[in-house]
């Protein structure tokens, strides 16, 4: 699933730990998500919105 954290997390700065930490997840499970090799759970991808404060179909994009 292609997605727009990498830009999204640039914007603000973040390294990809910081934003793990945000989530409580591994930076090995941020760099998956923004690779395309891990798609979210739905819990994840709600958790994700709200720490960029957008709508999950506005960061994850149909492939």
């Amino acid at each position: 699933m292609n997605n727009h954290l990498k830009t999204l997390r640039g914007e603000r700065g973040w390294s990809q730990a910081d934003l793990a930490e945000a989530l409580g997840v591994s930076r090995q499970t941020v760099n998956a998500l923004e690779t395309g090799r891990y798609d979210p759970s739905l819990p994840l991808a709600f958790r994700i919105a709200r720490v960029f404060g957008q709508p999950i179909e506005s960061i994850f994009l149909e492939t």
